[in-house]
């Protein structure tokens, strides 16, 4: 494999790292799971129980399993054709996931930083027109019945 497939590789199957490792620690659909190792990661009376459950709750960590799992699926290896090609895949990979990670974190905090300023300008609009509405009231109430 050239240099250059070798890094198209290694920037595609970061991709699926970086998925998988944000869904498993962040996403809504495996909330439980998450707080079930969270507890046991705070609470377990042996470290390496605690260490177990804390991979499961960190991007970065988790990431290096998934890493794992595809290199045994994919072979891939970088720029050696031995042990060391696995062994740069295995620390880059994660390296790459990770800034994916980032990116997409970022990203989604805008988002939610958008999401919020809109519901802030809302809750303005809202209470400008409550504003308008008993100064109108008011007015009404003033006003001598005819």
């Amino acid at each position: 494999m050239t240099l250059g497939e070798q890094v198209v590789w290694l920037v595609v199957l970061a991709v699926p790292v970086a998925s998988v490792a944000w869904t498993i620690t962040h996403e809504e659909i495996l909330r439980e799971v998450r707080e079930f190792c969270v507890n046991r990661s705070r609470q377990s009376s042996s470290m390496l129980r605690r260490k177990f459950f804390y991979l499961f709750t960190c991007e970065y960590c988790f990431s290096h399993w998934v890493t794992a799992f595809l290199l045994v699926v994919t072979r891939y290896k970088l720029l050696f054709p031995d042990w060391r090609g696995y062994l740069l895949s295995f620390l880059a990979l994660p390296f790459i996931a990770n800034f994916y990670l980032g990116l997409f974190a970022q990203t989604k905090l805008g988002a939610a930083k958008d999401r919020c300023g809109v519901k802030v300008i809302q809750h303005e609009a809202e209470m400008k027109a409550i504003e308008k509405d008993q100064k109108v009231q008011r007015a009404n109430w003033r006003e001598p019945a005819a």
